[in-house]
């Protein structure tokens, strides 16, 4: 190992002395033999100022690759493996103590997948202040990942802080326009809020997608009774009877329109 460890270390010496060679190099030859401006200050040619550019981008790439490698090599993915694996046994068993301990016990900040498990884990525990934390370190390690947004749904909306929640689900659909949980999530958020006109607008998107949804065609068929649409309401009731014949919810709706 330590003959690993120092060879290692000797490339890596020698890559940082390439890089400072090849700087050098590109530092000290792009101004040479170019001809001076009216002040005397030499000056790089369009041509050549490109050559140096495309050389350092280069070299950059090839530099943050090798690091990545580096830093890839150096993961113990064996331990990491093993500890999620335990924790999953754990919260089959409803032990989130020691699920939540496990994977403490490999805790990494900027790690997102286990920022994500720990949310998920702590929420399970009724922890819903440290839950949303984890999972916006997670949001924050990875912007533009989906499941971290609606899973941090779950700690805020038991909070109370339904602001927030409506926030990550704008954020999901600026993403995903055609998301079916969070759109039929927002419909429900929206119906709840009385605004029927912003719940219609997410609950149709959901019952084109899924016209044979049961949850989206009963809620889809309430709002627009309560936006006075009786036609379209009475429709809507009656293809929900379909999915789920003698349905309470339909069956009162209907017996209002009549």
């Amino acid at each position: 190992m330590e003959t690993v460890k120092k060879n290692r270390d000797e490339g890596h010496k020698e890559i940082r002395k390439e890089s400072r060679d090849v700087i050098a190099s590109i530092s000290h030859s792009r101004f040479r033999s170019q001809p001076c401006n009216a002040s005397g200050v030499r000056c790089a040619s369009p041509k050549a100022a490109y050559a140096s550019c495309f050389a350092i981008g280069i070299f950059s790439f090839v530099l943050f690759f090798f690091i990545t490698i580096s830093l890839s090599a150096q993961t113990n993915y064996p331990a990491l493996q093993e500890a999620f694996s335990k924790s999953y046994a754990y919260e089959s068993r409803g032990n989130f103590t020691d699920a939540i301990t496990t994977m403490k016990g490999i805790y990494q900040e900027d790690s997102y997948e286990i920022n994500l498990r720990l949310g998920w884990v702590t929420y399970l525990a009724g922890m819903f202040t440290e839950s949303s934390a984890y999972y916006q370190k997670a949001i924050k390690l990875k912007p533009y990942a989906i499941e971290a947004k609606i899973g941090f749904a779950n700690p805020a909306s038991a909070l109370g802080n339904w602001d927030q929640v409506v926030a990550q689900y704008d954020e999901v659909l600026a993403i995903d326009p055609q998301n079916t949980t969070v759109n039929y999530r927002m419909g429900s958020i929206y119906y709840g809020r009385k605004d029927y006109a912003k719940a219609e607008k997410h609950l149709e998107k959901v019952v084109n997608l899924f016209p044979f949804d049961y949850d989206s065609m009963v809620l889809y068929a309430w709002t627009e009774y309560r936006l006075g649409k009786l036609r379209e309401a009475q429709v809507l009731f009656n293809k929900a009877l379909l999915m789920r014949p003698k349905d309470a919810s339909a069956t009162e709706g209907l017996g209002l329109i009549k």
